[in-house]
């Protein structure tokens, strides 16, 4: 099924306008929520506002925003001021300059969208990704959008584009607020972590081979559910032992990997010959009990 435009924009530079259709780069069926229900009577629960200072229930038409400027403080800002307030959307990607992608460091990285042809931009479009391609650079520039200015990076990935939603420098921690331990380092350390990297190191990232764990195991609960079973907590498991020498952890480190990467030799073989995975399809969403089901 061909992707779904969210909205459109127009890349500009210098005299150069490219229209452009973004699309979601993600799926949001991730995350699994709960509602709140009332456990009396099963009836699913509303919220309400409660003054503060009086305790009784304000209506929405009630309901203004304020800027706390002190403690308990606040200035008042009606519906029409906030919206005032409000960045236009201009829909135009404004690209100030173009910078080396390399360069740019992934702690900036907070959103992506696709980007695809306009109608009537094709030619401009296709010129544009291979004129990045070749440069080795992408183009930094603001985009405006529901009442945010947003700083975007727009870079080529393979034959389109994509637009990368940044953070502002302002938003970023500063890594030197971390604390470091200064410990020094013994060779013989040095040449085991890097033994047991290379161990499991790979060629290619392949992110296929993880899946969420937890949202399965979360699913087939609630599906134990609707079928009308009872969920039990399972037994904690007894702490481990730790060992706290780091020659002892790495030694064992190696070898505990050693013999798991012999034990998976047998699987990988199989699926190199494109024999049917085994795999257990992964449910993405419970079903409804069945009629006369417990």
């Amino acid at each position: 099924m061909a992707a779904r435009s969210i909205g459109s924009a127009t890349i500009s530079f210098g005299l150069v306008s490219v229209p452009v259709n973004l699309f979601s780069s993600s799926e949001s069926t991730g995350a699994i929520s709960f509602n709140m229900i009332h456990a009396k009577c099963g009836s699913r629960l509303k919220q309400q506002y409660i003054c503060a200072k009086d305790g009784t229930v304000v209506e929405k038409d009630e309901i203004t925003k304020g800027y706390e400027f002190a403690k308990d403080q606040y200035v008042l800002f009606s519906a029409d001021e906030i919206k005032a307030l409000d960045e236009k959307a201009t829909n135009a990607i404004d690209i100030a300059e173009f910078v080396p992608l390399a360069a740019v460091e992934r702690i900036y990285l907070e959103k992506v969208y696709y980007l695809g042809a306009g109608k009537g931009g094709e030619r401009a479009y296709r010129l544009l990704v291979a004129a990045l391609e070749v440069t080795g650079r992408a183009a930094l520039g603001q985009y405006s959008a529901r009442g945010k200015q947003h700083l975007v990076l727009v870079r080529p990935m393979g034959d389109i584009l994509a637009m990368e939603q940044l953070h502002y420098q302002a938003e970023i921690r500063s890594a030197a607020d971390v604390p470091r331990a200064d410990v020094p380092l013994k060779d013989a350390e040095l040449a085991l972590a890097r033994q047991l990297i290379e161990q499991g190191a790979v060629d290619e990232f392949r992110p296929e081979n993880f899946r969420d764990t937890v949202r399965e195991r979360v699913l087939e609960e609630i599906q134990r559910k609707v079928d009308g079973e009872q969920i039990s907590a399972a037994p904690a498991e007894a702490p481990q032992t730790r060992v706290i020498d780091l020659m002892d952890a790495l030694k064992a480190s190696l070898a505990k990997r050693g013999a798991s990467t012999v034990e998976k030799m047998p699987a990988r073989r199989v699926a190199t010959n494109g024999a049917k995975s085994e795999e257990k399809e992964i449910q993405t969403k419970p079903k409804k009990k069945a009629s006369g089901a417990r």
